[in-house]
Formats: C-alpha cells, sequence, structure tokens
C-alpha cells in the first residue's frame, strides 16, 4: 500500500549538492515508547522532502553536549527534542553550551507538554510531522537559573516535592490527572518557607508555599498559569503563591484553574527579566520538571535565542504578538 505521507513530486536534488540532515534526539521510554515505534514514518517524511533522520536515542548513556561537539554542525538544518520537558530542557542545554543554534522542533510525548502547548503543537505524531518537515519559525526566549537554562519554568516550594515524587508508571497511566492526585494527598503536609526576593525594582521578603518563574504560560498542566505570559517579550511571569490557610486553598486551586489567580489576596504575580531568590531553609528547586538548583538562585531571562519550528499558523500569530508588544 502507498503510504499517505510520501510527496508526489519531489524537486530533484541540485548535482553535487549534499542532503541535509536533522537530528533526532529522542527519549525512548517517553509516550510509552511512541518515537521507536514511528521512527520509520518519520525517517519516511523527511526522506520525502531530500532529508536525512539521524536518530540518537537519548537516554542515560548518551551525553548530548558531548554529541554535539563530535559532528559537524554544518551537515544539519535542525535539531528535533522528542520527548517530554525535561527531554526538551537537555537538549537546549547542550545546544547552549556548545553554542549550536540550530532551529528546534519539539515532538512531545511527557506528562504536562507545558512547553510544546504553548506553540500549538499537538501530540500526534502526524500532527507533529507536519511542522517540523516545515520551515517556519518563531524567536524564543529561554531563561537561566544559576548555570542552568530552562525553556519554561523554574519552580520553588513545597509542592515541587509532588512532582518529583509522583510515580513514574502513575504518570505514564494518568498522565497529568496523576500530579492532581498526588498533589491532593499532600495538601495537609504543606509547609510554607522563608524566601527573599530581589528584582530590579523592589525587595519582598515572604513566607511561600510555592513559586513558579514562567517563560510559558503553563506549569505542571495548568494551562491559565501565566495570564500575561509571552514566550519573546524579554520579560518572567513570576506567580507567588504565599502562605495559605488551608480553608481558603480550595478557592485558590479554582482561581489557578481559571486563570484568576492574580486577582487572589494569597497570590503576588509581577514581571522581571531579573531576579535572585534567597533563604536560609532548604527547599526544593525545579526547572522544566526536573531536579532543580541549589540555592541562592540567580534567575535571568536570555532574549530570543531559540529558534523554535511552529506551524504557519502559529508563526502569523505569534508573530503579530510580538509587533503589538513592541509597539
Amino acid at each position: 500500500m502507498e503510504s499517505d505521507f510520501i510527496i508526489k513530486e519531489t524537486p530533484a536534488k541540485e548535482k553535487g549538492k549534499k542532503r541535509k540532515k536533522v537530528l533526532l534526539f529522542y527519549n525512548p521510554g517517553a509516550g510509552n515508547g511512541m518515537f521507536k515505534a514511528n521512527l520509520d514514518r518519520i525517517i519516511e517524511r523527511f526522506q520525502a522532502v531530500d532529508q536525512v533522520v539521524i536518530p540518537v536515542r537519548a537516554d542515560d548513556n548518551v551525553n548530548i553536549e558531548e554529541f554535539l561537539t563530535e559532528i559537524n554542525i554544518e551537515e544539519y538544518s535542525k535539531i528535533i527534542a522528542a520527548g517530554g520537558d525535561g527531554t526538551i530542557n537537555v537538549v537546549v542545554n547542550a545546544m547552549m553550551k556548545t553554542g549550536c543554534r540550530l532551529p528546534i522542533a519539539v515532538f512531545p510525548a511527557g506528562t504536562a507538554n507545558d512547553y510544546a502547548h504553548y506553540f500549538g503543537i499537538p501530540t500526534t505524531i502526524d500532527g507533529m510531522l507536519d511542522i517540523a518537515v516545515g520551515d517556519h519559525y518563531v524567536a524564543a526566549d529561554i531563561g537561566r537559573c544559576n548555570q542552568r537554562y530552562f525553556v519554561n519554568v523554574a519552580a520553588i516550594g513545597s509542592v515541587i516535592d509532588v512532582s518529583q515524587k509522583t510515580d513514574k508508571n502513575m504518570k505514564n497511566a494518568l498522565g497529568i490527572m496523576a500530579y492532581y492526585l498526588k498533589g491532593l494527598s499532600e495538601l495537609r503536609t504543606l509547609k510554607p518557607v522563608k524566601v527573599k526576593i530581589t528584582t530590579d525594582k523592589e525587595e519582598l521578603n515572604e513566607n511561600i508555599f510555592f513559586m513558579v518563574v514562567l517563560n510559558g504560560n503553563s506549569a505542571g498542566g495548568f494551562r491559565k498559569l501565566g495570564v500575561e505570559s509571552s514566550i519573546n517579550d524579554g520579560m518572567f511571569d513570576v506567580i507567588i503563591f504565599k502562605e495559605t490557610r488551608f480553608a481558603e486553598l480550595p478557592m485558590l486551586g479554582l482561581d489557578v484553574l481559571q486563570g484568576r489567580h492574580p486577582e487572589n489576596d494569597n497570590v503576588i504575580y509581577f514581571q522581571t527579566s531579573h531576579l535572585k531568590i534567597e533563604s536560609d531553609e532548604p527547599i526544593s528547586t525545579d526547572v522544566d520538571g526536573e531536579l532543580g538548583e541549589p540555592f541562592p538562585l540567580d534567575i535571568e531571562i536570555v532574549p530570543k535565542q531559540l529558534l523554535v519550528n511552529v506551524s504557519a499558523r502559529e508563526q502569523m500569530l505569534l508573530s503579530n504578538e510580538e509587533k503589538t508588544e513592541e509597539n
């Protein structure tokens, strides 16, 4: 049977011209192994547009940063990061530290897929490929927390333990609901921590349950968290959840789900390009869903460092959004 994905009329390759390569880093366990099962389909789609996919199994035995230093990066047209937000984080850190400035295509197959959601990237292989074989891009900011980069979020506080304690098999089976169920079971054990937060404009001293420094607009599957966030405005959205009476937590949770939390008295919401976070207490940290950096934290925006592969529609929408912000 003839594949639905073969392009019928592929332009003849110029004589002597080398095919461009696409470097695919894939997490073999993400999405219950969906990328391993679909490697042939991925390779077929790119070959149809005269590009060759070089797949690399991104498990614990592969140092992506080292791998990027050993190849001739000029032979490649883009990098694909296939997996969850943690996989994307590892790939982007390797790119930044090696000076690799190739465009990146995101193939989401994690629990929350917050970064891919911002760009409207679908979770089906066909939908991912429709975007990745095209050449539509937007320039995106990234964050730097101490010496580590992040694409979507740096988070601090007691709630961090929830995501880090959630069983991997439970996440694979239930997806984002696993976080919510684990979170409900831990509510009564939350303990506030005292932090000092310094920006270019102010200093805050607060007892907090949790705070996020957002580059995108969602974290942990909460899609309306960064209600004012833009991926290329040169600013973080900082959301601080102050120490709150247990009886007020359900209403706060409802406000977060509906995007009304900036109006809640238990929330501090502001934008900044740089902040420092200090504390005398041991506090859990997280970057893009993975174990984060030790205190103190020095967090800054790195403007428009990443060229992200998107659909033509998203390119137009995000470009118009950027022009509106500039005006």
